[in-house]
């Protein structure tokens, strides 16, 4: 079935838009979550969650890509369980989520306030467009599907020190692309 109609369907409120749902994207979204949380259980109440909150937001939402939207979902749900999961322990410096990689290039406590907004996502979309296919690739890989530095190596076929290097200097181009733009760190 195809993202518009299922799209209808939960506009209709038919309630078989969820199992629908659940099928056509419960591995990808679950993956997601897996990558997060590194918790199955975890990872399958996120996703309930996930497609709960796909419930309650379409209408009035209506979003053109349904996969991406869950998907967008899905992260947000994971990274909340696994920070409320971590509440009051120090994480090791190797166990940082993703985004908190991220964040010391925007700002602590920021992150998810400014990329919400467009033309962060602008600049961040132009920014990796610019970049060399493998360079972009495995950067996407790591911010946008949570992936493990040792599954990035194994994916690619890369040490974990070039893995390590890649998303270092990416990052620092990223950055630098920020500090132009008026995001300062």
């Amino acid at each position: 079935m195809n993202d518009d109609l299922l799209v209808q369907r939960f506009l209709r409120r038919d309630e078989s838009a969820l199992s629908t749902a659940r099928e056509a994207y419960g591995r990808y979204c679950f993956s997601i979550a897996q990558n997060v949380l590194r918790n199955e259980e975890d990872s399958e109440e996120a996703l309930n969650e996930a497609l709960l909150a796909a419930w309650n937001s379409i209408p009035p939402q209506e979003p053109k890509n349904l996969k991406t939207y869950l998907g967008k979902l899905i992260r947000e749900i994971a990274i909340d369980r696994l920070r409320k999961n971590h509440a009051q322990k120090r994480i090791p410096r190797g166990e940082l989520l993703p985004l908190d990689e991220l964040e010391t290039l925007i700002g602590e406590n920021q992150l998810e306030d400014t990329l919400e907004e467009a033309e962060l996502s602008r600049i961040i979309s132009g920014f990796l467009r610019a970049q060399k296919e493998t360079e972009r690739n495995v950067f996407i890989r790591r911010y946008w599907y949570y992936d493990s530095i040792e599954e990035i190596c194994r994916r690619y076929g890369f040490g974990k020190s070039k893995v390590l290097m890649m998303l270092k200097r990416t990052r620092d181009r990223l950055a630098e692309t920020l500090k132009k733009e008026g995001y300062f760190l």
